[in-house]
């Protein structure tokens, strides 16, 4: 039987990317094969339980999903994340994908939004990035860099620019929380006049001391 391991879920309001602000449910898996330097779920590195796919979308029909993310760590890292994603979209649910981007996404339900987190320098794992993802995104899909710095903006644009991104789906530029000033950010975008969003974390905002479940 289908099966996963299940770190948490949970109702919240979506804090990042074009559903930002809007009441989601989030299926938090286990394990991560990447080490962001600033990493704000180590938790999901190891803690979890098993449950079938059955027993989650019991749990997602519970909360009464309309808006659903299935996140990580790296949810592509278990075999029957497609069965989950696919058999979510079935029930209605408008199911989003947050991953890496360093394992293939290719297979996954073309129902399903794919959030793709491309790493810049500053996270330590910037050659993690499978660069043949980006030949399958679709306008439904969305990418966002974490920016520690001028060197992680410059790297990301480059790369948008190379690959002509911003045509070919929606791309967040997101500054690292503690570590780049959002105005600091928005002003290298208008200076550059790239047709990026500036992605700003909404649920740091909302519940600034929370350490998980939000």
């Amino acid at each position: 039987m289908p099966s996963l391991i299940i770190n948490e879920i949970y109702r919240t309001i979506s804090g990042e990317g074009a559903s930002a602000g809007r009441p989601c449910t989030i299926v938090r898996l286990t394990g991560c094969n990447l080490r962001c330097l600033w990493c704000d779920t180590t938790y999901a590195y190891n803690e979890g339980r098993k449950m079938t796919v059955d027993e989650v979308l019991a749990e997602v029909q519970r909360l009464d999903a309309k808006l659903l993310l299935v996140t990580g760590g790296e949810p592509l890292l278990q075999t029957d994340t497609p069965e989950l994603l696919g058999r979510l979209c079935d029930t209605g649910c408008e199911a989003l994908l947050e991953t890496n981007g360093s394992l293939d996404i290719s297979g996954v339900d073309t129902r399903v939004v794919r959030c793709v987190d491309i790493k810049c320098p500053g996270s330590g794992q910037a050659d993690s990035l499978r660069r043949d993802n980006l030949d399958c995104l679709r306008k439904t899909d969305e990418i966002k860099f974490v920016l520690a710095d001028r060197s992680d903006y410059d790297f990301a644009r480059e790369l948008i620019e190379s690959r002509d991104l911003t045509s070919r789906c929606t791309v967040f530029m997101t500054p690292a929380a503690g570590l780049l000033r959002p105005a600091e950010l928005a002003e290298w975008i208008l200076a550059d006049g790239l047709q990026v969003r500036l992605g700003l974390q909404l649920h740091k905002i909302i519940w600034p001391e929370a350490e998980r479940g939000v």
